[in-house]
């Protein structure tokens, strides 16, 4: 758990981003914040969004009901060894598909793998998000290969790889997508280090591995 002052330094990040139209942001705000859900990004950049609102923001990522609930859990770890001040906080991370047609890929994920389009950005879109659970790809536009052959398969270079909880819930995923149709690289399996996982192969080449444990 970062430190209080962190924490602020978070809260009045989120507030600047918002002013400055950063549209990544509208996500985050939408995700946390439940009287936002409703908006599109469009209308959640647009409406009012204060110091109180970023600061619970930053309380609900972390897991806690408001920002005084977390005032009081920062307070109650005091004891703990703490973080050392100005150290960043790493709070997620996003796998980068390169793809031909955002429109045609986008169709793929929402269509086959039950993601749902977060946003597409430009006029024609380059760029995009789409997300499930807590799963987040962003797809990038690019006019060109990027990798020469079959390198990827050969090589088995995955774009991204994607977790579930439960064993049970990596072969209902596999069904799930076999049932759509969708074009598996390699079908569900077990490894020698106690997992079960498949790859998907989506329509320009990206290798996605999706796993779980084995029992």
């Amino acid at each position: 758990m970062p430190n209080l002052e962190n924490l602020k330094k978070q809260a009045k990040q989120y507030l600047r981003w918002h002013r400055e139209r950063y549209h990544p942001v509208a996500a985050e705000i939408r995700a946390a914040l439940p009287r936002f859900r409703h908006l599109d990004d469009h209308q959640v950049l647009e409406a009012a969004f204060k110091l109180s609102d970023a600061q619970e923001l930053v309380a609900r990522r972390l897991g806690f009901s408001g920002w005084q609930a977390l005032k009081t859990g920062t307070a109650a770890m005091g004891t703990q060894v703490k973080q050392p001040i100005g150290t960043p906080v790493l709070s997620g991370t996003e796998a980068l598909l390169y793809v031909a047609d955002i429109h045609a890929s986008s169709a793929f994920f929402t269509s086959k793998l039950g993601f749902a389009i977060d946003f597409l950005y430009g006029d024609p879109p380059y760029y995009g998000l789409v997300v499930r659970d807590r799963a987040r790809l962003c797809l990038r536009y690019v006019g060109e290969p990027v990798f020469m052959g079959d390198v990827r398969e050969r090589q088995q270079l995955l774009s991204a790889s994607i977790t579930v909880d439960t064993a049970a819930e990596i072969k209902q995923l596999f069904l799930e997508f076999q049932q759509a149709g969708v074009g598996f690289f390699r079908e569900l399996r077990s490894e020698p280090w106690h997992a079960r996982n498949f790859i998907v192969r989506d329509p320009d080449g990206n290798l996605i591995l999706f796993a779980g444990p084995a029992d």
